[in-house]
Formats: structure tokens, sequence, C-alpha cells
């Protein structure tokens, strides 16, 4: 029998859920239209070729579409008014109807999460205000999939009372694409910049070359200083449409974001996970440097990593693939906590856990020997069928709360007894063999909805 128990509760993608974004306006080809911008500065003309009655029935209409699927849409309008006329060069001054239509034919809605949700991590909420005895309330991190298979960074706020439960906050009407500002060194910056704008309804875009096709797998984790100070990272992963890297979020409050590059050859690599603290001075990362084994990384800067020590690699059938970490390692009494991904016969992709020695995070202490959760034949088929997937739990009250992918499609969560879990895990020098209670687990490692 599986170790792990089913909440009923699951996040779907929702195509109504719908964000304003920039239009780019692609240009023709340049032996048709030799003048920059030629497009641009064509539709620009035409508004304000328009006589003053046709310009306000015109965007009297565009905010009778549009108005009440979007927080303050005329202010969005003015700053896309104002990229655009930065960018051609526009100096005149214009009623603002004006600038609010030529910033309105300049936008879009897209869709950030209708084709999958998937791949959420979970750490403490920094407000903890209101929050029952017992009980602890979360920010969910989650990776949204949209038009063109682009991935953003998306949020869910939610509660684990004390018996055990999950509740999630009311999924919010509106969603905004956070404003993106760009910093020293590359640094992205976003801000909530919206007047009563939630958590809940923030997006965050790509915003460089390197992240153009996507924001991936963000694992979350609340660092704490040598000083005790407290900081939110998290380390995912950038996709450009050609090639991929490590990068670096970091927030202190949920209210303003930082994108930040990573240097070194580790940062090449997918699945990067940090330590909730130092090392003696070091920052430690659990990586995957050779593409299927855990490898433990350690740096005295953040933002620079080299390669690591090898300290695990496929051993298990259902692991045999590849193998990498589910998410920032968790602090025990007992050790590190850390949850991996295995893959298998026919890419089956299945979720178990590894123990690492408190004060020598490189020994192995045990690992699982079959899957703590596996695709069931109810939720095998999706976007990726045959995928359970989760960039990171959380320990709270003697249980783990784990969110999970299912099939790269939706997001569910499920419990475990910290106890039983450990006592499951098997010593490395007993991984040889599967023995009778093993085997019959690993024949029913579905779970039940």
């Amino acid at each position: 029998m599986s170790l792990i128990q089913s909440i009923p509760l699951r996040l779907r993608p929702n195509p109504a859920r719908v964000v304003v974004r920039p239009l780019q306006i692609a240009p023709e080809p340049r032996d048709l239209n030799p003048v920059q911008n030629e497009r641009m500065h064509r539709i620009i003309n035409g508004v304000r070729a328009m006589e003053g009655a046709t310009v306000d029935r015109e965007l009297a209409v565009t905010l009778a579409d549009f108005g009440n699927r979007h927080r303050e849409i005329r202010t969005v309008f003015e700053e896309r008014f104002e990229q655009i006329a930065r960018e051609v060069g526009l100096r005149d001054r214009l009623p603002p109807s004006v600038r609010q239509l030529i910033g309105a034919y300049f936008c879009h809605e897209y869709s950030f999460g209708a084709a999958a949700l998937m791949n959420p991590s979970i750490v403490p909420h920094p407000d903890q205000n209101g929050v029952p005895e017992g009980g602890l309330r979360f920010v969910l991190s989650l990776r949204a999939v949209g038009e063109g298979h682009i991935s953003s960074i998306t949020f869910r706020e939610g509660l684990i009372r004390p018996c055990g439960t999950i509740e999630m906050a009311p999924e919010p009407d509106f969603a905004i694409a956070a404003r993106p500002e760009t910093g020293l060194g590359g640094e992205v910056r976003f801000t909530r910049h919206v007047e009563g704008m939630r958590l809940d309804e923030t997006v965050l875009f790509p915003a460089t070359p390197a992240q153009r096709n996507g924001l991936e797998d963000l694992r979350l984790v609340r660092f704490t200083d040598d000083d005790a100070s407290t900081c939110y990272y998290g380390t995912y992963t950038a996709y450009s449409g050609a090639a991929i890297a490590s990068e670096l979020f970091v927030t202190r409050d949920f209210e303003t974001f930082a994108l930040q590059t990573l240097t070194g050859p580790a940062a090449r690599n997918k699945g990067m996970a940090l330590f909730p603290r130092r090392f003696g001075g070091d920052y430690l990362m659990i990586g995957r440097q050779d593409n299927e084994s855990l490898f433990l990384l350690r740096s005295p800067d953040l933002h620079h990593w080299e390669g690591g020590e090898r300290i695990l690699g496929p051993h298990y059938p259902w692991e045999l693939v590849q193998m990498g970490n589910c998410g920032a390692p968790i602090e025990l009494e007992e050790g590190w906590l850390v949850l991996t991904h295995g893959v298998g016969a026919m890419r089956k992709y299945a979720i178990g856990a590894v123990l690492l020695d408190k004060d020598d995070p490189s020994r192995v202490i045990g690992r699982s020997a079959v899957p703590l959760l596996s695709p069931s034949d109810e939720d095998r088929e999706g976007y990726v069928p045959n995928v359970v997937y989760t960039c990171g739990a959380i320990a709270h009250g003697g249980r783990l709360f784990m969110p999970y992918g299912v099939a790269d499609t939706s997001v569910s969560f499920a419990r475990i007894e910290i106890a039983d879990l450990l006592a499951a895990l098997r010593a490395p020098d007993s991984m040889n063999l599967l023995n009778d209670n093993e085997l019959e687990w690993r024949g029913h490692e579905r779970i039940a909805e």
C-alpha cells in the first residue's frame, strides 16, 4: 500500500485567465518596406488621422470589450503608448483618447495558462497573520504554459489546516503581467505595480533573449542567512528556444522580484536546487551535471557555480534512465530530505526521496527503493503523458505536503507522514534487491483521487 495520501484538490488550466501583453508588430521584408518601423508608423498615423468622434467611438468599443477583463486597462494602454512612442521617436503631444487607442492597437490578450499548469513548488507565506494555531499559510509557484508553449511563473496562495487539509484561496478574476525593468548585470526586476494587485494575480513573463521561450520549473526555497535574515530564492530554467540555462529568482516579500543570471559550468544545466542555509559560509545546491545523477555543489558566491561532487546515480528500475531533484532540500532532525524524480521504461516519471546526512550532505543515508508516487491509470493522460513531477514540498506538523504536476497538465496535492517516509528509505548498503513487501508496493504505486 502506498504511503502517499491524496488530497482531493486539483488546479487545472484556465483559458479564461488572460493578461494584456505587448503586441509585437512584425516588420515587412526590407525589400518591400525599407523604412524602419514602417508598419508601426502606419498604424499610429491611421489613428491620428481619425476624427475625434471616431477615436472616442473606437476607444469606447475597445473598453466595452475588454475593460471588465483587466484592472485599470486605460493605464495599461497609456503605458504601452509610452513604450511605442519611445521606440519610434514620437514626441508630439496627443489627446489621452488618441494615446490610449494607439496603445490598444499595440496590445493583445494572452491566455498564459490555457495549455498547462504544472510543476509547482511551495514555501511558507511571508504573512502568517490570522493563521490558526497549528496551521500554515503558503505561497505556491506554478509553471503556466500558454500559446506557443511559452512558460511563465504564476502564483497561488493557500492554507494548511491543523488537521492536514489544504484550502486554496479562490482563484482571482484578474491576472496582470508584471512590468519588467532591466537593471545592472542583466538583472530583470518586476514590481506588482497596479494598486490593489494581489500576488495570485501576478504573472512573470520572459524578459530577456535567454528566457525568450520560457521560465520553467521554479524551485522556491525560504533561505535563512547566517545573520538570521530571510529571503526567498528560486532556481529555474531559462529557455531561449535553442539553449537552456539555470537562473535565480529573488524576493523578500513577494512584492518585488528579481531574475538574475548564474554563471559557471554548473549553471548550464537544468534542475539546480538551493539548500535553505549556508554551510561554513558556502552556499550548497543539488544539481544534475551529467543529465542523469545528483551532484552536490558548493560555492562562496551565490551567482557562480562550478562542477560538484556526484553523490547519487540511477540504481533502481524506476529511475534507470535518469534521476534528478524535485525541489530544494528540506531540513529535518534526521537529515536533509531531497525529493527526487526518476525516469523508467516508456519514459515514465515517478517521484522518490533521498535522505542526506545533516552535517555532511555529500553522504547518502537512505533512498527510495520504489517510487513514492507514480502515474496512475486515472492520471496518466495529458499534455505529456505518464509524468508526475514536483518542484518542491513543505514539512509541517510531522507531515510532508507535496503539490505535484500531473501529466504536465494540472496540479494535485498529496501528504505523507514524515516518520513513515523515513522508515521506508533503504540504507545504501542494502540497495541491491527489492524484498517481497517492496515488490508488492511496486505493484500498487498509483493513488486514488
